[in-house]
């Protein structure tokens, strides 16, 4: 096996287990990229390939599968760079075989102003990576005045979050939903009615009960959840439903998607893997908004990724750093890493237990969150972007160190199937396991 050089021209894949999701093309295939161009040149059969001069990485019969989508990541960049940064968390992500991100906008200061939407933008550039961001549907995440969304819009922004924090105000709200229609873009909505909680990210069940706190009810986002929909359905608005946690919001949206087709819903490696039980194992490592639940609603997660209620699979990468983390329970900050595990936590959960096909899970997290977005990612096609992610579906690794500056992960020590073995971003080679 071999890697090319920078001056060579064109790359030849052979020997992959090609997955397509968008056209459901699966087979072995060599595929020829142009390195400088960044675009797939050919995909042929195994062997139909000339390979004179051509640089060449014989993937003996690896899978090969668009670059990884995730919409719903935290680099922390501007104003929390001691947890991550634009350059490190696309490390991450380039590791874990994400070829494309969507940033979320609770930075400081936060991205409700094009001056530091310009500052992400650029920064992200100086990545392997595609880099895009969200802005604050809020001035300030505040929930009171609405950004400029429409010039946010025109100078980048992929949509609109006021993540972490809901939008209680559901006048405030519909004018955003209004405009953001207008835009073509999506709002992606953190669901979890503050009125209700008395501890965040705990589960006020079994875990809150063993820390001896009230924690947070499933009540305060199925509130939310239902709320949001109605209104999303009634201005025929773009809605994602963030890191979905109960069988109930579940259902409200498997309701929903029968009536528009602007209803979207995402789910994180976490809910479908863990439940409050790691809470209770792992304290502030599994410490999450919002929290993880009971098992009926793990499972009903899965059901909705399996029947397609749950468009797509996004991380919540949320880096905090070691001394953060070790705080009590109560005052630690909410959220774990998850780039570089949520391929191989796909892989285990989902497609070795029988509840997605390989091609299935690559669709969730890839081609479902770029048509969300509009990015020209996801698919592999000649003239297309040559993203690519190459994995061994079946080889282990151990969760033992990390390409963020963070390590809050409750799957550190763990042994995981999937292991990324090249990551490939506009033709370049930007990630070798």
């Amino acid at each position: 096996m071999s890697d090319y050089g920078k001056d060579e021209k064109m790359l030849i894949l052979k020997n992959g287990y090609m997955l397509d999701p968008s056209s459901g093309t699966e087979g072995y295939y060599d595929i020829m990229i142009d390195t400088e161009g960044g675009r797939i040149a050919k995909i042929v059969p195994r062997g139909a390939l000339a390979a004179d001069d051509t640089e060449i990485i014989d993937l003996n019969g690896q899978t090969v599968a668009p670059g990884l989508v995730d919409v719903h990541v935290h680099f922390r960049d501007p104003g929390f760079t001691h947890k991550e940064d634009i350059h490190t968390g696309a490390a991450a992500a380039a590791k874990g075989g994400f070829t494309s991100v969507v940033l979320m906008a609770n930075t400081k200061p936060a991205v409700d102003n094009l001056e530091t939407l310009a500052y992400v933008w650029n920064k992200g550039k100086e990545t392997g990576i595609h880099v895009h961001t969200c802005a604050n549907v809020t001035m300030g995440l505040q929930g009171k005045e609405l950004t400029d969304m429409e010039s946010l819009s025109g100078q980048g922004a992929a949509g609109f979050t006021d993540d972490g924090i809901p939008l209680v105000d559901e006048t405030l709200l519909r004018a955003a939903l209004q405009i953001a229609a207008k835009c073509g873009k999506p709002v992606s909505l953190h669901e979890e009615n503050p009125a209700f909680i008395k501890n965040n990210g705990v589960n006020a069940g079994k875990a809150a009960a063993h820390y001896g706190i009230g924690g947070s009810p499933r009540e305060a986002e199925i509130s939310m959840v239902e709320r949001d929909l109605r209104i999303a359905m009634e201005e025929e608005a773009d809605l994602s439903i963030q890191h979905i946690s109960t069988k109930e919001a579940v259902e409200l949206v498997r309701q929903a998607k029968k009536k528009s087709s602007h209803i979207f819903a995402e789910a994180t490696p976490h809910h479908f893997t863990l439940t409050e039980e790691a809470v209770i194992r792992h304290g502030t490592l599994a410490k999450m908004n919002p929290p993880l639940r009971e098992e009926a609603d793990r499972l009903a997660i899965i059901e909705g990724l399996r029947d397609g209620t749950i468009d797509m699979i996004a991380t919540d990468h949320a880096p905090h750093s070691v001394a953060e983390k070790e705080k009590p329970l109560t005052e630690a900050p909410s959220g774990i890493i998850g780039l570089e595990t949520a391929l191989s936590l796909g892989i285990r959960e989902l497609v070795d237990k029988g509840y997605l096909s390989m091609m299935e899970l690559i669709g969730k997290m890839s081609l479902a969150p770029a048509r969300l977005y509009h990015l020209d990612a996801g698919y592999l096609k000649e003239g297309g972007p040559a993203d690519l992610v190459v994995f061994d579906p079946k080889k282990e690794w151990v969760v033992k160190e990390f390409a963020s500056k963070a390590a809050n992960s409750p799957f550190v020590g763990e042994t995981l199937p999937g292991v990324v073995n090249y990551t490939i971003c506009g033709g370049k080679v930007v990630y070798r396991g």
